[in-house]
């Protein structure tokens, strides 16, 4: 058989066609408009443990076959089929996982986990978030800019809910399920009352580090309510500030970050930053519900203290002919605008930082048309850390500009 061939028929597999029994392609089809939007399904759409014809394949014979979809395969929509090779059955699943390499060492998106990885240390990854004004929803999407004959690739979608002393924006793998007691939750963002300062809430806790508990338990949710492979707790991994400017004598916007979940030695020589290898409990090993008892409570929960990677943004210059402020975006950014910026690492001098590393931008963040921003985004940043950033950019901020 061909290679094609066995490419041709993984996607059969997918979608349910061949051997895959009526139910199954339903609960296919079902599983499908579930996980459209995602970078990747990272679970199997049927049982793992019916392994199938395709689980009796020499070890070698399917490394080669894994090998070569995934070198091969290097952007959307054709990486879809690294995808297909995961979802033939739980050994397909296990080899692809393994051969499969993190953002930060291959530069690529593949997997849901992604999100919450590093990206690539030598050259960033682009994106653009478009923008809902009628619905508050903000869609991220992997790619230079939109695409006009091809449906662009979701990798994330918060959506805006507006309190009486905050708001908060809930992130979400898909875009239009936005609850907390969803499998798609990952996180959220929260501003406080004036819209100076947020707080970036994680749905699962760093990789590297223990998490200590802080502040009393609060029920949200009843029994009934929760599942019990949903994480029911946030951890608090970053906060954004903006520098208040009342008089608007100070110029554009400041801000700092404070990366509490990503340690200062990350941009260090010889240094790295937590990657996470998959989500607390991935989707193909749920319980049963008649197993294990249901989660009732949720709680705030934040990383020890430590030195943090703190970003601030590039100061712009005043252009006397544009009687403007500017940034060198590199041509990813076309139109003005006060949300625009560019995220640095902020060095003390005792550090001994190369120049060269100071100067790397980190995250960037520019308009680019009505609704539509652009996102680059490099090591040691995910790409969820970075659109959060980025959604603190879009609440208003009185006192601040």
């Amino acid at each position: 058989m061909s290679f094609k061939s066995i490419v041709r028929e993984l996607k059969e597999m997918k979608n349910g066609i061949g051997s895959i029994s009526r139910r199954r392609e339903v609960e296919g089809r079902h599983w499908r408009n579930r996980t459209r939007s995602h970078i990747a399904p990272d679970v199997v759409p049927f049982d793992p443990n019916q392994q199938g014809q395709w689980a009796n394949i020499p070890p070698e014979l399917l490394l080669d076959i894994v090998h070569r979809v995934e070198e091969s395969e290097t952007s959307f929509p054709a990486r879809t089929a690294v995808v297909y090779c995961a979802s033939v059955c739980k050994s397909w699943r296990e080899v692809t996982k393994e051969i499969v390499k993190t953002p930060e060492e291959c530069g690529r998106l593949t997997f849901p986990i992604s999100l919450k990885q590093p990206g690539p240390r030598e050259s960033p990854i682009h994106c653009f978030i478009k923008r809902d004004r009628a619905n508050s929803v903000f869609r991220l999407y992997f790619g230079l800019t939109p695409s006009e004959n091809v449906s662009d690739k979701l990798l994330l979608a918060a959506k805006r809910i507006r309190r009486a002393t905050s708001t908060d924006f809930v992130i979400s793998l898909v875009s239009d399920d936005f609850s907390r007691a969803s499998s798609t939750y990952v996180g959220k963002l929260r501003s406080n009352f004036l819209g100076t300062k947020f707080t970036i809430y994680d749905s699962q806790p760093p990789s590297d580090v223990a998490i200590q508990h802080r502040g009393r338990l609060s029920r949200r949710f009843s029994a009934k309510q929760v599942s019990p492979t949903v994480s029911a707790c946030n951890y608090s991994i970053a906060t954004v500030s903006y520098e208040l400017n009342v008089l608007r004598t100070r110029g554009p916007r400041r801000m700092h970050c404070a990366m509490h979940s990503i340690p200062f030695s990350s941009i260090q020589e010889g240094g790295s930053a937590p990657t996470p290898t998959s989500f607390p409990q991935s989707f193909d090993e749920r319980p049963s519900k008649a197993k294990v008892p249901a989660v009732n409570i949720s709680s705030s929960v934040s990383v020890p203290s430590r030195e943090p990677l703190v970003l601030k943004n590039k100061a712009p210059r005043w252009h006397e002919q544009l009687q403007c402020w500017c940034l060198n975006f590199k041509g990813r950014v076309t139109v003005a605008s006060v949300k625009n910026f560019q995220l640095a690492a902020a060095v003390d001098p005792s550090h001994n930082i190369p120049a060269a590393v100071q100067e790397t931008t980190i995250l960037q963040f520019g308009k680019i048309g009505k609704d539509i921003f652009t996102m680059d985004y490099c090591y040691p940043l995910s790409a969820f850390q970075a659109f959060a950033i980025c959604l603190s950019s879009f609440d208003t901020k009185p006192a601040c500009e």
